[in-house]
């Protein structure tokens, strides 16, 4: 696409950025994404990129395309990224064809309102423990992401053949939300996608390392269940959200800081 002057971010944890900290709270791929094509435009002597973050953890599509998708529109931003519906998904019960017809919504809705949108296929979560369950749900709902973006023109970055995700390096200890390093490498690959120069290589392998021993592994599971999938299959139950009273982290187009990055 041509020069971005302005940039919205939409979505749930994946692009508000968790796990990813930063002085500021959170970073992320988007903020991320963010610097470098600031970076490009400082590069060509252009003046800064305008940014916005509305994303917020556990945003489920309606909300998402209910009160982002609109507030996006009023910024009038260029671009705007639209990652939406993972938590959909994995909620039992939830169908993929419904929840891409909403995507469409949202899509459809900043297209023609004159944004170049970027949207995002789900992960590959087959080496994730119960994820694994809603790998075939993935699937399908990633095809519906594919000829979305083909009907509306909107660029894709594919991360589910992205195979450094793969890679318990790529994840934090709860195995839902990207390392820092895991932001990093999706970060530069939506660069990629948008033409923007970067000096880093999303597809640099992970040094080689040993397999854990299989009674480490399964004790590993073990805690990980009990700290982390516990607490969420909770809040699923009981209708809870973790972006309950969160608000979003940069609600309005503005200079990215020159510090504390």
């Amino acid at each position: 696409m041509g020069r971005i002057t302005s940039y919205v971010a939409l979505g749930d944890s994946f692009t508000e950025g968790l796990e990813d900290p930063a002085d500021h709270g959170f970073r992320g791929w988007a903020d991320r994404l963010a610097e470098h094509i600031e970076a490009d435009r400082r590069q060509a002597g252009e003046p800064g990129l305008r940014y916005a973050n509305l994303a917020v953890r556990g945003r489920l599509i309606d909300r998402i395309v209910s009160e982002q998708v609109p507030k996006a529109v009023e910024l009038g931003a260029d671009l705007v990224s639209l990652c939406a519906g993972g938590n959909d998904i994995l909620r039992p019960g939830s169908g993929p064809a419904s929840v891409a017809r909403r995507l469409e919504e949202g899509v459809r809705t900043l297209t023609e309102a004159g944004s170049r949108v970027l949207m995002f296929t789900g992960f590959d979560l087959r080496h994730v423990p119960v994820m694994r369950l809603a790998h075939s749900k993935i699937e399908v709902y990633n095809l519906h992401i594919h000829d979305i973006a083909r009907r509306y023109d909107a660029l894709l970055v594919d991360l589910w053949p992205m195979p450094v995700l793969r890679d318990p390096r790529a994840w934090n200890a709860d195995r839902l939300h990207l390392s820092p390093d895991g932001h990093r490498r999706v970060a530069l690959r939506a660069a990629e996608v948008l033409g923007v120069p970067v000096a880093e290589d999303w597809r640099e392998a992970y040094p080689a390392r040993r397999p854990p021993l299989w009674t480490a592994a399964r004790r590993e599971d073990l805690r990980w269940a009990r700290t982390y999938l516990g607490p969420w299959i909770g809040r699923r139950i009981n209708r809870r959200s973790s972006g309950d009273g969160v608000v979003p982290k940069r609600p309005d187009l503005a200079p990215l800081p020159s510090a504390g990055r």
